[in-house]
């Protein structure tokens, strides 16, 4: 089936386009061309389709209020700690965005870059390409950076590469938002993470370097759970998970129920952990797709990546690449 390509809005003297997939199980997901964001992902339910991300309806509202809605964030997801690192001995200096932190790359990375992309409608397929000038947010190199999103059946599937000129810290993320339900909070969704560790954040949210085990914890999402405790009150997920060593990669590394269990979320990916956020600083001022509301707990993500901070741990899986040791990164997500 062909691929329906529109123009969603401008940004930066650049045209901002849409793309539809559209499987054949009756799923349609759009992704736009600003931070290659998955605008809206309609799944079918009873009775009709419903949507599952968190999104908007006009593009003006993407620059000025979406904290990352379906976007990819990178150079460096997550935080970096005193926005600073060393690669063969240079210090780079990056400009915060997140108190002292950087935070997804920066006030303007990637996630906030006009991407070009290209229908692939042989394969269900949409492939982003974008280059990142050495300097860019602070970081060494030129970077090419490429994405390509195909659905099939009720499976999306995100692969990521990048090639580097010079030694530079990389590490991606998809950061969906998702609501399974009806709610206008996530809170009764359950929840189970192939996890029993977690990384430790100081109080500026950047992971201190130790990794501590999940059991008794918050944390321990091993068996499914919905996101609140024992007396019924939210509980703010904020976390680096650090996914069990030894999995196979033909299993989900986490599982989500809606609370009336019509659609089950599963995720696979390749990489050694996952940042679980429930919308804890979710406040938006304007409507979201469909008028809705978005405050807190509006949304989960599951945001499958190396852990954070790597830069400053070094016994945490290293995000430096090279010319010779380019970037790839994996995953799926299924809905049904």
């Amino acid at each position: 089936m062909g691929i329906d390509v529109s123009t969603f809005g401008e940004h930066g003297g650049k045209r901002v386009d849409q793309f539809r997939l559209v499987s054949d199980t009756g799923v349609t997901v759009d992704i736009i061309g600003y931070g290659v964001a998955v605008r809206d992902w309609r799944v079918p339910v009873a009775g009709g389709e419903r949507s599952v991300v968190l999104g908007f309806d006009n593009f003006a509202a993407y620059p000025e209020h979406s904290p990352h809605f379906g976007s990819l964030a990178g150079r460096v997801a997550n935080r970096i700690k005193g926005a600073s690192f060393e690669v063969d001995g240079m210090t780079y200096k990056l400009p915060p965005n997140a108190g002292e932190l950087q935070l997804h790359g920066g006030a303007e990375g990637l996630g906030r870059q006009v991407w070009s992309g290209q229908a692939d409608s042989a394969n269900n397929a949409v492939r982003f390409t974008h280059f990142s000038p050495d300097g860019a947010m602070g970081y060494p190199g030129n970077v090419n950076f490429a994405a390509t999103y195909s659905l099939h059946g009720n499976k999306l599937r995100l692969e990521l590469t990048a090639t580097t000129d010079r030694a530079t810290p990389i590490s991606l993320v998809q950061h969906q938002y998702f609501n399974l339900g009806t709610s206008e909070n996530v809170l009764d969704h359950t929840i189970q993470v192939n996890s029993s560790a977690y990384t430790l954040l100081g109080d500026d949210l950047a992971p201190t370097g130790a990794i501590l085990p999940s059991r008794g914890t918050q944390y321990d999402l091993r068996q499914k759970r919905t996101m609140r405790d024992a007396n019924g009150a939210a509980v703010d997920y904020d976390i680096g998970m650090v996914l069990d060593t030894g999995r196979k990669h033909a299993d989900p590394i986490a599982t989500v129920v809606s609370p009336a269990k019509d659609l089950t979320l599963k995720l696979w990916s390749d990489r050694p952990g996952v940042q679980v956020y429930n919308s804890v600083w979710t406040d938006i001022p304007v409507p979201g797709l469909n008028g809705k509301h978005y405050g807190k707990h509006a949304g989960f993500c599951l945001e499958d990546q190396n852990l954070a901070d790597a830069l400053h741990n070094p016994h945490f899986p290293n995000i430096i690449h090279t010319p010779e040791r380019p970037y790839s990164h994996w995953c799926d997500i299924e809905i049904a």
